[in-house]
């Protein structure tokens, strides 16, 4: 986004990737970034910090938003960090520890809790279709439903033993 574009809209938007629950450093990139707006970046990233408290040792999204010098943080969080979230696992130190195995279990009402939560950044017509894709991801996360593996529970959906909630 150049300066000339931002100064046309007055405001701004950028995701930031990555680790967010870490202290607020003096970043380079989001210094450059942000100095063109006249926003303080310790002050973001103080934002950014308290924003993500709760998503301690997760990757996740923040959309940060920058409108009359006001930064606004809001957490966009992925299907898998809402699943591992919801495993209940103690946070972890990922420089430290390296592939972990989330083995937990999750039931089947907080799956259709995180598919409505995703609805809308999915690309399926129905709540079903999206439940089914956060039954994928649970899968490569290595979890279970119930104590069932999740691909069994995508068959069970399909044949309709299973039954989705309607939107």
């Amino acid at each position: 986004v150049s300066v000339h574009e931002v100064h046309r809209r007055r405001s701004w938007s950028h995701l930031c990737s990555g680790p967010q629950n870490r202290t607020s450093g003096s970043d380079k990139t989001k210094k450059n970034k942000l100095q063109h707006l006249s926003s303080s970046p310790k002050k973001v990233g103080d934002d950014i910090a308290k924003a993500t408290g709760d998503w301690k040792g997760l990757r996740i999204t923040v959309k940060l938003t920058i409108q009359n010098r006001q930064a606004a943080v809001e957490v966009v969080p992925s299907a898998s960090a809402l699943i591992i979230k919801a495993l209940k696992e103690p946070p972890r130190d990922r420089k430290k520890v390296k592939n972990i195995k989330h083995s937990g279990s999750v039931t089947f009402d907080e799956i259709v809790g995180i598919a409505r939560v995703m609805r809308p950044r999915s690309i399926a017509r129905e709540l079903s279709g999206t439940i089914k894709e956060i039954l994928g991801t649970a899968q490569s996360v290595g979890c279970t439903i119930d104590g069932r593996l999740p691909h069994d529970v995508i068959d069970d959906i399909n044949s309709g033993k299973v039954e989705c909630p309607s939107d």
